[in-house]
């Protein structure tokens, strides 16, 4: 099994592909690291303006010369980097106008000053590192072949160490000043090339993340453009679920329901005409009654909570009193809403007061309950109170769980005051812009 050193060091030899790799992906943005300096610098280098005028003339036309090849320039080195690397650095979306047709308003985009940044800041930097590495593999290649055409070279080299040691030195050193003299400069060329793909791949790594993070989308708006997509589409399935819940709703209500209504009709109608049936046949008849009956009654409350109709048809004041009604408690109910908010909003507000009466209900134990619904600005609130034992807690189901899930589904806040001994009051705000 090979080391991690040794692997680190078989993937940085100078005869692999991606060493060659990474020196042409350095190399080939020398040129376009160098462009926006040169339209900088070259108008200076063959004309000197001598008045004020000429100067800001030659400052403005040298700027609006690097705005206009700065798209250019993005685009070369985008292409660049997945020609040679076969990454891709993708594009941010258009900036409102072209840069030559509305300068002004091409400059008030943040998209604009990053390109410029690393074309005129992190460019020129890199494109000195790649100027280095070329000099690096080139003198490492000179210097490792020093051996092949140094007996071309002058006796009096100026590397003759010999020449400015002392006499001792100098008797030792000239036995054999040309083979050290061989020997040093091949291990520093071999030393550069060693180190050469190293430093290539450094070069590679710094100028692809300063291409991702300056050439490529802003990360910070692209997070915010995820996160309202997600909203979006986290928005859309909870309509679409509410709206399945209402198509479920009117299918048994149409269907199920009506056949199971018929029934229990019929079922009665034989239980109060029939006469001369034997008693075990009665029996089956009124047993059979009273379960469609019962059948019935539960299929009303399954309606009720998929999505109850009073509430799509009259809104959630009159289904709210249906629940309160219902309730085997004292309820004072007071709903302020003038105009009605979105469906989904409305079903998860009357769930919200249905799911908090059942647990009143059932764990409790309070003799009366206040329910207030009210439209507060961007807001619906909703609270339910009661004078109960207390000691509600979400953690320990009680369906608060549920309910807290079904209410962050709309972007809405969740809040249960219940200390032991009481009273209890939960608080809901759901955003009414859904």
């Amino acid at each position: 099994m090979v080391s991690p050193p040794a692997r680190s060091l078989r993937a940085h030899a100078p005869w692999t592909r991606a060493a060659w790799r990474d020196t042409a992906f350095a190399l080939s943005g020398a040129p376009l690291h160098a462009a926006c300096w040169a339209i900088l610098v070259l108008p200076w280098t063959v004309w000197v303006p001598v008045d004020t005028l000429s100067v800001l003339g030659v400052l403005a036309a040298t700027f609006l010369a690097v705005l206009a090849l700065a798209r250019p320039l993005t685009r070369a080195h985008r292409e660049r980097a997945w020609a040679v690397l076969g990454a891709d650095v993708p594009e941010p979306p258009p900036r409102p106008g072209g840069v030559l047709r509305g300068p002004l308003r091409a400059l008030r985009t943040e998209d604009l000053w990053r390109e410029l940044r690393y074309h005129l800041l992190v460019g020129p930097l890199l494109g000195a590192a790649a100027a280095l590495l070329a000099l690096a593999w080139a003198g490492g290649a000179g210097l490792a072949a020093y051996a092949l055409y140094a007996w071309k070279l002058p006796n009096a080299d100026p590397l003759d160490i010999g020449a400015h040691a002392g006499t001792l030195a100098r008797f030792t050193v000239s036995l054999g000043s040309h083979t050290v003299r061989t020997a040093v400069l091949t291990a520093a060329g071999l030393a550069l090339l060693a180190a050469a793909p190293w430093a290539a791949a450094a070069v590679r790594r710094l100028d692809l993340r300063a291409m991702r993070a300056l050439l490529g989308p802003d990360r910070a708006r692209e997070l915010e453009r995820r996160v309202e997509d997600l909203a979006g589409k986290r928005a859309d399935v909870v309509d679409a679920a509410d709206l399945e819940r209402r198509r479920i709703e009117r299918d048994l209500h149409d269907g199920a329901q009506q056949r199971l209504v018929s029934l229990a009709m019929n079922l009665g109608l034989a239980r109060e005409t029939l006469t001369g049936v034997p008693e075990p046949a009665m029996r089956v008849i009124v047993e059979a009654h009273e379960e469609a009956k019962a059948a019935l009654t539960e299929l009303r409350g399954l309606i009720r909570g998929l999505h109850p109709a009073v509430l799509e048809d009259r809104g959630l004041d009159a289904a709210l009193s249906g629940v309160a009604a219902r309730v085997p408690l004292p309820v004072r109910l007071r709903v302020d809403v003038p105009e009605r908010v979105a469906a989904t909003v409305e079903a998860v507000a009357y769930f919200v007061v249905s799911e908090a009466l059942t647990n009143v209900v059932k764990h409790a134990g309070a003799a009366s309950v206040e329910v207030e619904v009210v439209r507060d600005g961007p807001a619906l609130r909703v609270r339910v109170a009661d004078d109960g034992a207390g000691g509600a807690d979400p953690a320990r189901g009680t369906g608060l769980t549920g309910l807290a899930r079904r209410v962050r589904s709309v972007d809405g806040t969740f809040r249960i005051v219940s200390p032991p001994g009481g009273p209890t009051a939960l608080t809901v705000e759901l955003p009414c812009a859904l």
